[in-house]
């Protein structure tokens, strides 16, 4: 089989960040890397769980939803994939900042935290997905679109 671009980046040199994970015709993935692999500190369930549904939210609704095409988790619970389409990578950080500016100061219930919305909508931790959030927007205050190259 053929290996998966994901799996070409070198995870013993990856740090949190905002990278430019593939491009695919118009569409850009973004990894949004909040935590260092393999380093033994990751996105508890619940606060990936949470904060899934607030950057979702959050992106979908901003002036630039229409070039969302998707928000969602990565499975080795080290960050978040966001893909876009049309917009500069400028563009892209300063939607993901936001978002998690955003999401860092959520009051009130978690979107789509249900019984009916979700899945497993009992394990969520909306104050461990803001304090992530939170982490998160601090460190991509200083990025720029010329570090989201792996």
């Amino acid at each position: 089989m053929e290996r998966i671009a994901s799996f070409n980046v070198d995870h013993t040199k990856l740090m949190p960040g905002m990278y430019l994970s593939r491009r695919d015709g118009e569409v850009l993935t973004w990894d949004v890397r909040m935590k260092k692999p393999n380093a033994g500190d990751y996105l508890s369930t619940g606060a990936m769980h949470a904060l899934e549904h607030l950057l979702a939210t959050y992106l979908r609704n901003s002036p630039q939803k229409d070039h969302v095409v998707y928000v969602g988790p990565m499975g080795c619970r080290t960050g978040f994939y966001v893909l876009t389409q049309g917009l500069s990578p400028a563009d892209a950080l300063e939607l993901v900042r936001e978002g998690l500016r955003n999401c860092a100061a959520h009051a009130g219930p978690i979107p789509g935290a249900s019984e009916i919305e979700c899945g497993n909508y009992r394990d969520m931790d909306a104050g461990a997905a803001k304090a992530e959030a939170a982490a998160m927007a601090a460190l991509l205050e200083n990025w720029s679109a010329e570090k989201m190259a792996y």
